[in-house]
């Protein structure tokens, strides 16, 4: 009884919370230099899950006009617009001019979802902004399946309006801060590989669930409607949603080799959770 009291109380803060970006401040300070004409490059403020392939991404942006870098505002301006015109994942850059460096700072986008279209295939971030992709093996990134090919690649930098691959990025950040206040030391994003939004809006069945979680061993997980339209198709409410699952999750301890689907939208539904 007192766990599933635990996971309800942060189920309520957590649905209180809106689905925009939730950067955490958790920086590691961390210098890293690559010189040109004598005049060093220095990247500070990086995340810990920043890794070598990205900042190098950024040093080489910081060049990319070939013109040589000198101590002045002239250079730093020219860095600046150069890594805003090539590289997403840094938004909000500045470029400082210290005695012997220029430091180069910004608000790093940390990638949630991936999405892969045939050739296309490209990370979104709290914001829906695009990010090119690279390996990102030490990160928790959910694949979201099921959407429509797009007319036209997508730009990077940009948010993606996409109202079904938003309506799963929604999800995955209310996961994700589930994760963070009950399950840090073993999130259940990792057990989810996908989520599917094929039936979004109900276009292909209004009377299927319109949104799908499946886990790595493609136990389905029926969430139903997208956030804040459950009174709409009298589902559970988001909190109850969630508070089925990760009691689920509590009492079992994984998501994996267990029931054959759980079923979250039925708000009579019983799912076994710990006070049972």
């Amino acid at each position: 009884m007192v766990g599933l009291l635990k996971v309800t109380v942060v189920v309520c803060v957590v649905g209180g919370i809106g689905t925009g970006i939730f950067f955490l401040n958790r920086y590691v300070e961390r210098t890293s230099l690559a010189g040109q004409a004598d005049v060093a490059l220095e990247l500070k403020g990086v995340p810990d899950w920043v890794g070598d392939q990205l900042k190098e991404k950024v040093f080489l942006a910081a060049v990319a006009d070939g013109n040589g870098l000198t101590i002045d505002e002239q250079a730093a301006h020219r860095v600046q617009q150069n890594i805003d015109n090539l590289v997403a994942w840094l938004d909000e850059v500045k470029v400082l001019t210290l005695h012997n460096r220029l430091r180069i700072e910004g608000r790093w986008r940390k990638p949630l979802a991936l999405v892969e279209m045939g050739r296309q295939r490209f990370y979104l971030d709290a914001e829906m902004v695009v990010l090119d992709y690279l390996p990102m093996p030490h990160l928790v990134i959910v694949k979201l399946a099921g959407a429509p090919t797009l007319k036209d690649a997508p730009i990077l930098g940009e948010p993606l309006q996409r109202e079904d691959l938003a309506a799963a990025v929604a999800i995955v950040l209310q996961l994700n801060r589930m994760d963070e206040l009950v399950a840090a030391d073993k999130p259940l994003l990792r057990e989810i590989d996908n989520i599917d939004v094929s039936n979004f809006a109900g276009r292909k069945g209004p009377a299927a669930p319109h949104i799908m979680l499946y886990t790595k061993d493609g136990t389905q997980i029926i969430w139903g409607a997208e956030l804040g339209k459950w009174t709409q198709h009298l589902e559970a409410t988001d909190q109850e949603k969630l508070a089925k699952l990760y009691g689920y999750y509590r009492q079992y301890g994984s998501l994996l080799n267990g029931a054959r689907y759980i079923n979250l939208r039925d708000p009579t539904d019983r799912i076994s959770l710990p006070v049972d």
